[in-house]
C-alpha cells in the first residue's frame, strides 16, 4: 500500500490579526492572554500586532510571553509588531532587549469597527 505524505496546512489563513491589551500584562492575568494568543496563532497569520496603548504595566513573564509568540511566528516567517506602548512600556521593552527582535512602533489606531476587544475581570 502506497504511502501519501499528510497534506501540509496552509501558509497562512488570515493576514493580519490585531489584539488590544487593555489590562495590565503581567503574570496575573497572563494566562488569558496566553490562551487568546494560542488561538491567534492557530489562525497562522501573517503578523501579529499587539497594541499596548492601554497596557500600563508589563513584567518579566509577559515579556517571555511576547518573546514567545515572536518565536512562534518567526518559524513560519510571520512577525509580531508591538505597537504604541506608553513610553514606559516602551523603555521596559528597550530595556530588556525586546526592540531587537520585536519592532516597536506607534501607529494609528484603527477605528472601532470590526474590533474585538479581550477584557478580563479581575476582583
Amino acid at each position: 500500500m502506497p504511502r501519501t505524505l499528510p497534506s501540509s496546512p496552509p501558509d497562512s489563513t488570515v493576514p493580519h490579526v490585531r489584539v488590544e491589551i487593555t489590562d495590565e500584562l503581567d503574570l496575573a492575568g497572563l494566562s488569558e492572554v496566553a490562551h487568546v494568543l494560542d488561538q491567534v496563532l492557530a489562525l497562522r497569520p501573517r503578523e501579529v500586532t499587539i497594541d499596548l496603548a492601554e497596557c500600563r504595566h508589563v513584567d518579566a513573564a509577559a515579556i517571555a510571553l511576547l518573546l514567545d509568540v515572536h518565536r512562534r511566528l518567526s518559524r513560519r516567517d510571520a512577525a509580531l509588531v508591538l505597537s504604541n506602548p506608553h513610553p514606559r512600556i516602551r523603555r521596559i521593552l528597550t530595556t530588556a532587549g525586546v526592540d531587537a527582535s520585536v519592532p516597536i512602533v506607534d501607529s494609528p489606531r484603527p477605528a472601532a469597527r470590526g474590533r474585538a476587544r479581550v477584557t478580563t475581570d479581575r476582583r
